[in-house]
């Protein structure tokens, strides 16, 4: 038998998470994450739960595939089946930022300050990083990652208080040093400018427009934000 090895994505969420940590991942599928962090010592324990019966069962199975024990396989919605208690970081990845925002509404203890969150949006990252601003969630760091051509962001947050501009929603709370960050920004202002173009054509879509139109122009100072600051690192970076 060869290595379990990660994708790009699932390998970034893996590298946060803390040494010794008792994980629940929700929306598991095939549970890669959960037994690639047993087969390596990382967890002392995990939890891989999912909605369906079908992903839990191919959990299960990597799990006999690679003979890994301390793995727990929940069936359930988002965190119904996982007591506060029973972990202290929680993998929450590869669905829309708005189906984890509706996970993590429905288990507010996530916001006590005592459990880790990793975040990873497939969609609608800024409907994510505004439901933790305004539900008392903060964002601590977060990163890109390239995977099969995508660039996706993943966040660790927690307990906390967090405002963000028009700008650091849609372009990233904390992005400005990211090596990813331009083009991130970049290919959401070619999405929202392909919007406007559609909505020109129609006369009740003017207002829907220039709202795009202002999330555009937040992205673009975003842009210069993460040039400049990219550009004075280079000039202080030794050769």
């Amino acid at each position: 038998m060869g290595t379990l090895e990660l994708t790009p994505r699932l390998q970034l969420l893996a590298d946060w998470v803390p040494s010794g940590a008792r994980l629940a991942d929700v929306g598991t599928d095939h549970a890669y994450l959960p037994v690639w962090l047993r087969l390596h010592g990382r967890v002392v324990s995990a939890i891989a739960c999912d909605l369906r019966e079908g992903p839990l069962a191919r959990a299960r199975e990597t799990g006999r595939t690679w003979g890994v024990d301390g793995v727990d396989y929940r069936l359930g919605n988002g965190l119904a089946v996982v007591a506060p208690e029973e972990a202290d970081t929680i993998v929450i990845a590869g669905m829309g930022g708005e189906n984890i925002a509706a996970i993590l509404a429905q288990a507010p203890w996530t916001a006590d300050g005592r459990h880790t969150l990793l975040l990873q949006p497939q969609t609608r990252a800024e409907a994510l990083r505004a439901f933790l601003a305004e539900n008392g969630y903060a964002v601590r760091r977060e990163a890109l990652v390239e995977d099969r051509g995508t660039i996706y962001p993943v966040m660790e947050a927690g307990g906390g208080e967090m405002f963000l501009t028009l700008g650091q929603l849609y372009g990233g709370a904390a992005l400005l040093r990211d090596p990813l960050g331009e083009r991130y920004i970049i290919e959401k202002i070619i999405r929202l400018q392909s919007a406007v173009a559609g909505l020109n054509c129609s006369v009740s879509g003017q207002e829907k427009a220039d709202g795009l139109r202002e999330i555009i122009t937040a992205l673009l100072s975003m842009r210069e934000e993460w040039r400049c600051a990219n550009s004075q690192r280079d000039r202080t970076e030794p050769f």
